[in-house]
């Protein structure tokens, strides 16, 4: 969304201290980076979506009548499928409002459907008669939204989905916010959840060295992700460690759960106590990696991306038990663009369900893969203080870290939860419509 301001933020740091987040903005929209409003001009041809009230110039049948052609004020054209049309009738018999849900029954819809009369109401509502008579209305700005071109389909992905990301590198300036601050101030925690969604990695500062701060966490969003380790789990030296984070030993970058078939989204450890020497957190951003990968060796990304890795994970804690998963090391989306890192040594299991001649080039894969992700170039190491809650995106994000020194007492403790990506992604879209009043 918001390309001219995507195009710096790419190229520029996050700001020590301060987040530095692309918020939802499209021409003649106002858009928030950081606490500075700004606003975009409005081109004579724009056909965004979220274009401010915009006005219907003229109207037509084309096709037949299979299509409906809308021209703007602005010069833009729309067109729109008569039976998308008739299938999103916003009539009470059709749309229940309460609901925002459809209530035409498909079974009802004619595929084959052409319009008997279409009229321009005013500049701000199109009416259409069908050939049974049924009548439907549709406000300018509606349809405006949901424009059927390029430009259009992409801004509305980009409104709802907020798929930009800014890649980084062990010159990783963390984004930092005050905890309180997130947890009573709706534009903290929007800008929090833009700032985490984009850069995949934010340290909340100043929340209170014991358990339970993340239930907190929790109910800003919406709720935990519940696992067979509890709604939330201690992260320390534990005896017969069910979990070898459980121990005092180096970890591996890795991701969290991939046993899981829809592995938590997000992911938060709140230190809530530090050992003096070692213990610090590595993170990397996989996405970068995966980015690096594909440009020097294809044919390992190809591999990683389409090879089914089998994980396990056996034992007894929330409650006791047996998880198997198939994952591919990298889920790709239909451009061959990584959407999930699903990568945990630990937990990857002595099953390998591949043909034998197979198994070699998969560990040459995964071996330069693991290489890139330990590289000084792309590896960012930071020792958290009690009181800090490193949030981020375990789609995207591997973590790691140092090993510390085992006593008689506990010297290291971090408290962890999950949350799916869809409840955070609600709250984001809830705080945005709270924050900048609209969609």
């Amino acid at each position: 969304m918001w390309r001219a301001v995507a195009n710096v933020l790419l190229r520029t740091k996050v700001p020590r201290g301060r987040t530095c987040c692309l918020l939802p903005a499209h021409k003649g929209r106002t858009l928030l980076t950081g606490n500075t409003w700004h606003h975009a001009a409005q081109g004579p041809h724009a056909a965004g979506p979220l274009s401010m009230n915009p006005g219907i110039r003229k109207v037509e049948a084309l096709d037949a009548g299979h299509l409906i052609r809308v021209e703007w004020e602005d010069g833009s054209e729309s067109r729109y499928p008569c039976v998308w049309l008739r299938d999103n009738c916003q009539c009470p018999q059709c749309f229940l409002h309460s609901a925002r849900a459809r209530k035409l029954l498909f079974e009802d819809l004619d595929v084959n459907i052409v319009v008997k009369e279409v009229a321009l109401a005013d500049k701000k509502k199109i009416s259409i008669t069908w050939p049974d008579e049924h009548a439907s209305e549709y406000e300018a700005e509606w349809l405006k939204k949901r424009c059927f071109s390029e430009e259009a389909r992409a801004e509305m992905r980009e409104t709802l989905f907020l798929p930009e990301h800014q890649y980084w590198g062990s010159d990783l300036q963390l984004p930092q916010m005050p905890f309180e601050e997130i947890i009573y101030n709706d534009e903290s925690a929007y800008r929090w959840l833009c700032t985490l969604k984009k850069v995949g990695i934010v340290i909340l500062t100043g929340a209170a060295a014991r358990q339970g701060e993340l239930i907190k966490l929790g109910h800003r969003i919406g709720f935990l992700r519940l696992t067979f380790y509890g709604p939330t789990w201690q992260v320390q030296d534990k005896a017969d460690a069910n979990n070898v984070a459980y121990t005092t030993g180096k970890l591996c970058f890795h991701t969290d759960y991939p046993v899981l078939q829809h592995p938590p989204g997000v992911q938060f450890l709140h230190c809530i106590k530090q050992t003096a020497t070692g213990g610090e957190t590595e993170v990397v951003d996989g996405f970068h990696a995966c980015n690096k990968l594909k440009q020097q060796n294809p044919q390992a990304y190809q591999i990683l991306s389409s090879t089914a890795v089998d994980y396990t994970d056996v034992g007894r804690d929330y409650c006791d038990f047996a998880v198997q998963c198939k994952q591919r090391i990298i889920d790709v989306d239909s451009r061959g663009q990584a959407v999930r890192i699903n990568y945990n040594n630990a937990t990857r299991d002595t099953v390998f369900d591949v043909p034998a001649e197979k198994v070699r080039p998969f560990y040459a894969a995964l071996k330069e893969f693991n290489d890139l992700l330990n590289s000084a170039e792309l590896k960012f190491t930071h020792k958290l203080k009690p009181g800090d809650i490193l949030t981020f995106d375990n789609w995207r994000v591997l973590h790691g870290r140092q090993s510390y020194p085992s006593g008689s007492e506990i010297t290291r403790h971090l408290e962890g939860a999950y949350a799916d990506w869809d409840v955070v992604m609600s709250r984001l879209r809830l705080l945005r419509k709270r924050v900048l009043k609209r969609y």
